[in-house]
């Protein structure tokens, strides 16, 4: 068994070194209650609610102070950590400057194992950041083989069959989701864990139109925990990785999936033994 914490936290707009502080502070109680992999919402640094005059003041590099900061802190805590950051690219011309919405993955030696980009941006956002390219891939951390999807990645089926059939056994899905779009927040986390047979971990900030509500579901779709809507609150999950092979036997989806819609890569991964 593995347990897992998801931190919902409320982040004010632009006020980086407070909403630092806060997250420091969230990541080490939850580790000094015994979870060993860790995850931060959407945007946590900085707010949602940015301007497009505001990026170049705050975006970050993947080797900028915000991922460093939380690499020693996974060393020192032994944890693995998602770590959601606002990025720009390193280039000189700052006028053709790209900006992403980013989590990077960080195993308990604090190393960066990868860095992901949200690849599917949702209404205004396309006028502000750029979208992640397509490709999603499985970290393989010391303590197991994790997917990332940024909120509206999750919404779409496709990027998470992609995670699934590339040996992914668990997929964190940092948020800030809204109480408009609430019931799909209740369906689709549900969906994507029963549809590939492993687990989905939906990490949602508080305030700020945020429903809350973070969740962890079971390789069943089944509910293990979920957060309140108005709370800033650490949710825990015990986890077993065993019960995702017990569920695909019982529950063939992947197996059965006929190769013509799995890609030749993917093919050549042993996920889709049917012996």
């Amino acid at each position: 068994m593995l347990k897992i914490a998801g931190v919902q936290m409320f982040s004010d707009d632009l006020q980086v070194s407070k909403n630092k502080q806060k997250a420091i502070e969230l990541v080490k109680e939850a580790a000094n209650n015994g979870a060993k992999m860790i995850c931060l919402p959407e945007l946590w640094v900085t707010g949602y609610n940015l301007k497009k005059e505001d990026l170049s003041n705050l975006a970050e590099t993947h080797d900028g102070e915000t991922v460093n900061t939380f690499k020693k802190l996974a060393k020192q805590l032994g944890v693995v950590l998602v770590i959601p950051f606002l990025e720009s690219e390193n280039m000189i011309d700052t006028k053709k400057q790209s900006y992403y919405i980013s989590a990077a993955i960080i195993d308990c030696d604090g190393s960066i194992v990868g860095v992901y980009r949200k690849s599917m941006l949702w209404g205004t956002e396309k006028n502000i950041f750029t979208a992640g390219e397509k490709v999603y891939e499985v970290y393989h951390t010391s303590l197991g083989s994790i997917g990332v999807l940024i909120c509206y990645d999750i919404e779409f089926p496709e990027p998470a069959r992609a995670l699934a059939l590339k040996g992914a056994q668990l997929i964190f899905v940092p948020s800030v989701w809204s109480f408009e779009a609430e019931p799909r927040w209740d369906i689709q986390l549900p969906a994507r864990a029963l549809d590939n047979s492993l687990y989905i971990f939906g990490i949602n900030t508080y305030g700020n139109n945020s429903c809350g509500k973070s969740k962890l579901l079971d390789p069943n779709g089944s509910l293990l925990t979920c957060a309140p809507k108005y709370k800033e609150e650490i949710i825990y999950g015990n986890i077993d990785f065993q019960k995702i092979l017990e569920t695909r036997k019982r529950i063939p989806y992947i197996a059965d999936l006929p190769s013509r819609f799995i890609s030749k890569d993917l093919m050549e991964n042993p996920i889709h033994s049917k012996n």
